[in-house]
């Protein structure tokens, strides 16, 4: 016998009810019916007031709003700058077969995952191992590394406002040479190639002194005042990256200070906005003469290297941070979906639309440098090549001052997508530190905490503007981020893949989205995806090297800072392990750790009722295969 419940959980995508019902059976799952059109406003008001009364989170006004957050915190900077290079370097068009490769096996399945455990359990990127309680460290680490990435990355869009603001100047300041900067500088600007000294000034020791674009001076010189020597300490804070660093902070807080209400309606623009901009700039790139060449340069295929491990390696990296997986960004994000929203699809666009977009950025870079190699007469683009931050803040500078029309606004335009880039993914980033809070202090208002994160942020991220900033930025990124992520990444994968269980995910998402699970998810989070994420991290400590910053070794108290910040993020998982396991009640210590391993006794649907049909249907199904041996067990959390 079939008995109707009402569903006050699933609310459409344009914020109304969608007057769902649910018919269950004493034995089969849940189907959907839809209600008459005129109970949808009465069924919307109760539902509004149900919500109230329980004191839920906030949802997406529309889930168009949650795919284009994902899209601006997923499409940013390391798309620019990174990819480009990391193809470059790891065989060029021969490098996008391990990289789909990847992305098939480790990023669409991962992104995935985080979705959907996020929008069926409508907690954070912490409280999210109610599902393992003994894995909350998980979260938590995850937490550490992703504050420690935001308080650096602001400094970078602090760096970009600076020439943001330059690139109105006429002439651009780095397209001409400065006395001060020695023989060895070349200008940037069209038609003066040329060193500033004249030739009957030249002696040999300058002739001796490579040649150094005007662009790359302004940058170290004018722009970091960057010291010579690590030894040298980090000195004061520049004063005009101070104003760029506490601009971005502000725009971040603006965004973020009433959650997903104002991040929701600014996503259309930061979305949106940058494909614009690099549609233009892509137009302009593969007018340009020479531009060609250098997209042929790009992608010319090195099939020597695909079998390198390196290259792999690469590969693995690239998806994982182009991503943003196991940071928490997207089990927050999602976290605020309404119950039964797809994000199957979304996840297949935001994975396919970083793809394509870290395409187009090489496309357009590389059309550039190619241009630049045709001006100054050389066809060897690798020698005006410089990756990394050196990109955007030495290359590309450096290309746009050799156009003869109006070079400012071309400035003007790529400085402006790279903020609105770094603001999209630093909107997560904060996000997800102030929803981690906030699931934990509910009483802590959404503007008071994030302001306190922004204050916060804004006095640490003072060191990275300093002479000796990008010195710590590489140690913190290195030590703070990409070990932290790593680690944290493989526990969460194999703590839902076969603590809390393949098959059980692949139930929830059946009960919460009314639809199977294929196969190829099943074998990517059971066996795949966390097992070459872990022959990823063994060869990472295996072919670790000492960190270098310019082919200097930092000091030895550089390289204690940083493997105490390693520590401080890795150790959480024991740490929370233990007191897990001494919280939970029971009379051994056997059925202590049990306990500690299971999902606690509210896991599941926020909504109540929900909760209650899930549980009643999730025992049902999972109780006739428990105890059936070990190859068993292996089999059903694999197949079902």
């Amino acid at each position: 016998m079939k008995t109707l419940q009402e569903n006050p959980a699933f609310v459409g995508d344009d914020g109304h009810s969608t007057a769902s019902t649910l018919a269950m059976s004493s034995l089969a799952g849940e189907t959907h019916a839809q209600a008459d059109a005129d109970q949808e406003q009465d069924r919307d008001q109760v539902v509004s007031k149900s919500a109230a009364v329980r004191g839920e989170r906030a949802t997406w006004g529309k889930g168009i709003e949650f795919l284009m957050s994902c899209i601006a915190m997923s499409v940013g900077l390391g798309n620019v700058w990174r990819f480009p290079f990391t193809a470059l370097d790891n065989g060029g068009g021969a490098f996008l077969i391990p990289y789909l490769i990847v992305l098939f096996l480790i990023g669409k399945p991962i992104y995935y995952l985080e979705m959907v455990i996020g929008q069926f359990s409508s907690r954070g990127s912490v409280k999210v191992f109610d599902l393992c309680p003994a894995m909350k460290g998980a979260g938590i680490g995850q937490v550490i590394a992703i504050s420690l990435v935001t308080t650096y990355y602001v400094g970078i869009m602090g760096m970009t406002l600076r020439f943001f603001y330059d690139s109105f100047r006429n002439p651009l300041p780095w397209s001409q040479c400065r006395s001060e900067w020695g023989p060895q500088c070349v200008a940037s600007s069209p038609g003066n190639t040329s060193t500033t000294n004249t030739t009957a000034s030249l002696n040999l020791e300058s002739l001796q002194q490579k040649p150094v674009a005007s662009a790359e001076l302004y940058f170290l010189k004018e722009v970091l005042h960057e010291k010579e020597q690590i030894a040298d300490g980090i000195g004061l804070p520049n004063w005009e990256l101070v104003i760029g660093l506490f601009v971005a902070w502000l725009c971040v807080f603006l965004i973020i200070r009433r959650g997903v209400k104002s991040s929701g309606k600014a996503s259309y623009f930061l979305a949106i906005f940058p494909y614009i901009i690099m549609g233009v700039l892509l137009v302009r790139a593969v007018t340009l003469p020479g531009s060609i060449n250098g997209i042929y340069y790009f992608i010319k295929p090195n099939w020597g290297k695909i079998l390198d491990p390196q290259v792999w390696y690469a590969a693995v990296t690239q998806c994982f941070y182009s991503l943003s997986v196991c940071f928490g960004n997207i089990i927050m994000y999602s976290s605020f979906n309404k119950f039964g929203h797809n994000v199957h699809r979304d996840a297949t666009i935001v994975t396919a639309m970083d793809t394509v977009t870290s395409l187009l950025a090489g496309f357009t870079i590389f059309g550039i440098l190619g241009h630049l190699a045709h001006e100054i007469g050389t066809d060897d683009i690798g020698t005006v090549v410089k990756g990394g931050a050196g990109l955007a803040f030495i290359s590309y500078p450096d290309a746009i001052a050799k156009f003869k029309h109006l070079p400012q606004i071309f400035s003007v335009l790529f400085f402006l997508m790279l903020f609105v880039l770094g603001i999209g993914s630093n909107i997560a980033m904060s996000s997800c530190t102030v929803t981690a809070i906030r699931d934990r202090f509910p009483n802590f208002k959404q503007w008071q905490c994030s302001l306190l994160i922004a204050v916060i942020s804004f006095c640490i991220g003072l060191i990275y503007i300093t002479p000796g900033g990008q010195y710590m930025l590489t140690l913190v990124d290195f030590f703070g981020a990409s070990m932290i992520a790593l680690v944290l990444g493989i526990a969460e994968l194999y703590t839902i893949g076969w603590i809390y269980g393949t098959d059980r995910l692949c139930k929830d998402i059946e009960f919460m989205l009314g639809r199977k699970v294929g196969l190829y998810w099943r074998l990517c989070w059971g066996i795949f995806t966390p097992l070459i994420m872990t022959i990823i991290l063994i060869y990472f400590y295996a072919s670790y090297e000492p960190l270098t910053y310019n082919s200097q070794a930092y000091p030895p108290w550089a390289y204690a800072v940083g493997w105490t910040i390693t520590a401080f993020g890795i150790l959480q998982l024991p740490f929370w392990m233990l007191i897990a396991v001494f919280r939970e009640p029971g009379s051994t210590l056997g059925e202590k750790i049990r306990g500690a391993f299971r999902p606690k006794k509210n896991w599941g649907p926020s909504d109540p009722l929900l909760r209650e049909q899930y549980n009643k249907k999730i025992e049902h199904e999972l109780t006739p295969k428990r105890g059936q041996g070990f190859w068993a067990s292996i089999k059903q959390n694999i197949f079902g």
